[in-house]
């Protein structure tokens, strides 16, 4: 699935409660941040908020984000 994807379902999944589409927005927000990243350098919350908040247009809780980041594997940029 898209990153792109996976954003657009997570906005317009009305079975999703409100912690579960932060976590796909978060985990979406982290991978797309990532690959527009270096590989040896992970994305910052404050980059990960931002990008949210700038191209989802929904804000992230940084401990969401953080969650995300912590449970990303490497190899998911």
């Amino acid at each position: 699935m898209t990153r792109w994807r996976e954003v657009l379902t997570a906005l317009t999944d009305d079975t999703l409660d409100a912690v579960e589409r932060q976590a796909v927005l978060a985990r979406a927000a982290v991978r797309l941040a990532a690959d527009r990243g270096t590989p040896e350098r992970q994305p910052t919350v404050e980059e990960v908020v931002t990008l949210a908040h700038e191209e989802f247009g929904v804000p992230l809780d940084a401990g969401q984000v953080r969650s995300a980041l912590d449970t990303r594997e490497p190899t998911d940029g």
